[in-house]
Formats: structure tokens, C-alpha cells, sequence
């Protein structure tokens, strides 16, 4: 989005008291750093730079009332920061109150940028920077999906496993064993493969991976050998949704039973109609014969 000039402003707006106060506020923080404002002035956005010079949009809401009630703001961060406001204050205490925040969540962004350089990061593949969750390749076609608090990033995660269920819950087992050895002066990566007491796949073993499709339901490759799976056991995805834009793949047993939960779910002899829980757009599933 292009920035605005202070004197292409000036000539569209009518003059008044709250639009003089809101360009010269503008003035104060700079124009080369607006990049939107509404017709009405109750909307403008701010690039600001971090101390690692990325980029941030700082979106803010001036009430009718403003200066007298503080603004709202919203920006592409984990969790906004709480303004100290007073009448007396300026679109320039906002942009300085943000920076301070960016300051604070740098050492979030240090660790989760760690984590997808070293790590096998099968999502978020493009993360926001509000994103605080990494699913992380385990290997066995297992994964760790981690959440990290924002506020104290160094702190044990919260985790939830994805893999086939004798794996996952030898997995849990072993967190649940080691979480105590979670140290927060040891680095992010260090801490993982000390609890879970196994060297991480790096980047390339996800690669390696990519042709190997899992299913996005139960999210592992192949089905558990079972008998009551009959020939679908032990099988690979075998159901891709026919929406160019998906082309999810599914193992059609787990999708099966997906459809059988949506109320919306339609049967006709032995196929079950129903939408695809990525994209919604149509899929049919014919059902096992021992179902």
C-alpha cells in the first residue's frame, strides 16, 4: 500500500479541530511510516520497524471522542499490548508503547524462528508473526504439535502428539517422564530432545517426507494394521478431494467416519455424501463392506 502525503491529505479533507489534531499528531510520529487512513480519519495504520528492522502494521481505531477515550489498536502479534492512556496522550505514545512491545516479544520470535530453521516444521509452512504454535516432524510418521506462550517463551510448552496410537502414547509417556528436565536457560531445541530423549528430525527429513502424503484427519501416512480394517489396513491415503485448491488427501476410512459425525452427511446405498472438512467443497466415500 502506497504511503500518504501530508499535503495530498490536506486538500481531501475538510478542515476541522479533530483533523487538525490528527494530522499533527501524523506529523509528530511521521508520514513516511502511514500507510492507510480512512476517509473519515477514524482509521489509520502505521509501518513500524522492530529492532531486528522487521516490518510491522500497527492498525488504529480513533473513537468519536478521541482524544478523550484511548483508541483501539490491532497488529499481527501474538497478544497486543494494554495502552497507558490519558487524555493529554498522542498517536505517538501509541507507536512508542508498541515498540516497547515488539521489544518484549523478540525473544518469542528468536525461538520460534530457531525452531523452523533446525526443526522439521510441517505447520503453520508460512507462520504469521501472531502464530505461536509449531507442529514439529518426529519421525515414525509422528509429530509434536507445541504451543508457546508468548510471555514467557522459554517455559515448558504445552504439547499434543499426532502419529499412530502405540507411538503417541509411548510419546506421552515419555514427556510425562522427563517434563522436569525442561530448563529455561537451555536452549529451545536442547529442551526438546531432552525430554523427549531423542535426536529431532532436521528440515530435510520433512522433505524427504513431502511425497509421502498423510492423511488430514488422523494425520499419519499409513493405517495401524488391524484386522477389523479388513483391506484397508495398513493402507496409505487412499481419497484425494477433488477441489483443485485442496486436493487434500484422506485415508477414506477416516474420512468415512468423519461424514458420520456432520449431520449434514447424506447416504445413498453405500456411498455417504457430505463436504470436505478443509476446503467444504463436495465428497462422496464409499463405504467398507464390513461397515
Amino acid at each position: 500500500m502506497e504511503h500518504f502525503e501530508k499535503n495530498r491529505c490536506r486538500e481531501q479533507f475538510p478542515s476541522s479541530s479533530f483533523y487538525r489534531l490528527v494530522f499533527s499528531e501524523i506529523e509528530e510520529v511521521g508520514w513516511e511510516h502511514l500507510v492507510k487512513l480512512a476517509d473519515d480519519l477514524t482509521y489509520l495504520s502505521f509501518r513500524i520497524l522492530d529492532t531486528k528492522k522487521q516490518s510491522h502494521i500497527l492498525e488504529i481505531h480513533l473513537p468519536q471522542n478521541y482524544p478523550r477515550h484511548a483508541p483501539s489498536i490491532s497488529a499481527d502479534v501474538p497478544y497486543i499490548c494494554e495502552l497507558n492512556w490519558s487524555a493529554s496522550s498522542r498517536l505517538n505514545d501509541i507507536v512508542h508503547q508498541f515498540r516497547e512491545h515488539l521489544g518484549k516479544l523478540q525473544e518469542f520470535w528468536s525461538i520460534l524462528d530457531n525452531i523452523d530453521s533446525i526443526l522439521g516444521v510441517i505447520d503453520p509452512r508460512q507462520p504469521s508473526r501472531a502464530a505461536s504454535f509449531r507442529r514439529i516432524n518426529l519421525g515414525n510418521d509422528c509429530s509434536i504439535v507445541l504451543s508457546i506462550t508468548a510471555q514467557s517463551p522459554r517455559s515448558l510448552p504445552e504439547c499434543r502428539f499426532l502419529g499412530p496410537s502405540s507411538l503417541v502414547n509411548s510419546l506421552k509417556k515419555t514427556w510425562k517422564r522427563n517434563y522436569k528436565r525442561w530448563m529455561e536457560d537451555t536452549p529451545y531445541v536442547e529442551n526438546l530432545a531432552n525430554v523427549l530423549e531423542t535426536s529431532l528430525p532436521r528440515p530435510s527429513c520433512v522433505q524427504n517426507q513431502q511425497h509421502q502424503v498423510e492423511c488430514g484427519i488422523c494425520y499419519v501416512q499409513y493405517l495401524p494394521i488391524d484386522v477389523e480394517l479388513g483391506a484397508k489396513s495398513g493402507s496409505r491415503p487412499d481419497y484425494t478431494c477433488d477441489n483443485s485448491s485442496c486436493s487434500r488427501a484422506f485415508h477414506s476410512v477416516c474420512l468415512g467416519d468423519w461424514l458420520r459425525s456432520i449431520t449434514t452427511t447424506r447416504q445413498s446405498f453405500d456411498v455417504m455424501f457430505g463436504n470436505c472438512p478443509y476446503c467444504s467443497g463436495p465428497v462422496a466415500v464409499k463405504l467398507n463392506s464390513n461397515d
